[in-house]
């Protein structure tokens, strides 16, 4: 569905650097006020369609239009968009306030303006009274906020973020995706944001854009990105995932029964009606819907069960990745919280692992 008077529209755009391709007739729209973001990994094209949208590229082909009005032919500098970038790229020797002003004197706003509208922006970022500091007496996520500060204060339609957190180490980045996307609903600006790193893009956007070369895979919510993933290459970027390749033997009754190499037969749920017997596919199983049955349960006839020898088990905070090896020889990762009642388990202990049929996600997979 077409978003109503979107901030934000991108209509078939194409970027071709002579013989490559590197965005490949990308088509979606931003909703007012929303957090887009557009998620893959290095080299995917995401980063020349955000120069596209901020007019440091121009299109091969397509139509880009803000608040409805088409921006191709528009210079950067005219555009209704701000832009954060990954080293943020304030002036070491120019003070907080000076650095948020800069775009407005450079318009030419009127000096008592400037100061009100910095003062302004300054309070609603948090950061009240350090207009006369320097930028090396901010700690790192203060001066993300001063990079949000003197984009918001030329009131852009749109605001554009290029990995600004990439050179955060990983306490203050885990910080910062909350108050990004606080500061996001505290403006109420559209935020197109671009990552490698999908955490971010889950806990901060209302919808994410998952780019694989040049191409939009999926656009959707992050429940149904991760739940519910339309390629396999958006099951095995986003998130963490089993994958084992298997070959339909029957299908009755919605459920896809497979034989893996290594492994007896599995049932799945057929997402797609269109999988038939002899087919090969991909099969992709989140980690955290593999369950460890303790000795002595019983297991429901509908859910798939094998016995297996634990092969590793990580140790990591909250949760533990356990690596179970099944009778076939398939190796199962399975995320295992503390208190689950397994923390005393170690390699080479017997198990029994369960998963149900509708836990599954299948693809095509190419022969040979």
């Amino acid at each position: 569905m077409i978003p109503t008077n979107p901030d934000l529209e991108c209509r078939d755009l194409i970027k071709d650097f002579d013989t490559f391709r590197a965005v490949d007739h990308i088509r979606f729209d931003v909703p007012k006020g929303s957090f887009f973001s557009i998620l893959g990994p290095s080299g995917c094209g995401k980063t020349t369609l955000l120069r596209m949208i901020a007019g440091f590229q121009t299109p091969s082909s397509g139509d880009l239009l803000i608040k409805g009005r088409s921006m191709i032919g528009v210079p950067p500098n005219k555009r209704p968009v701000s832009m954060v970038f990954q080293h943020l790229a304030l002036f070491p020797t120019m003070n907080i306030g000076d650095n948020v002003g800069f775009g407005l004197r450079q318009r030419g706003v009127s000096r008592s303006e400037i100061k009100t509208r910095v003062s302004k922006v300054l309070e609603r970022v948090g950061l009240p009274n350090v207009a006369e500091r320097r930028v090396d007496q901010l700690s790192g996520g203060q001066k993300q906020r001063v990079a949000i500060a003197r984009c918001m204060v030329l009131e852009p339609d749109v605001l554009l973020l290029d990995e600004p957190l990439g050179a955060l180490d990983l306490k203050l980045r885990e910080h910062m995706k909350v108050e990004l996307k606080a500061l996001q609903a505290a403006f109420d600006t559209t935020f197109v944001y671009i990552t490698h790193d999908q955490s971010e893009a889950l806990v901060m956007s209302d919808n994410i854009a998952v780019m694989n070369n040049g191409r939009f895979e999926q656009i959707g919510t992050p429940h149904d990105v991760y739940n519910a993933p339309e390629t396999a290459f958006v099951a095995g970027f986003v998130g963490d995932a089993n994958k084992i390749t298997a070959r339909v033997s029957s299908a009755k009754d919605g459920v896809l029964t497979l034989s893996a190499d290594g492994e007896s037969d599995i049932r799945v749920a057929a997402q797609n009606s269109g999988f038939h017997v002899g087919q090969l596919l991909q099969v992709y199983l989140r980690p955290e819907a593999i369950e460890l049955l303790p000795n002595g349960a019983e297991a429901d006839k509908a859910s798939n069960v094998s016995h297996g020898i634990v092969d590793a088990v990580l140790f990591n905070g909250a949760n533990s990745m356990v690596t179970v090896k099944a009778e076939g020889g398939v190796l199962w990762k399975v995320a295992l919280p503390q208190t689950g009642g397994f923390s005393s388990l170690q390699k080479g202990d017997a198990i029994r692992t369960r998963w149900h049929p509708a836990q599954a996600r299948c693809y095509q997979a190419a022969e040979g």
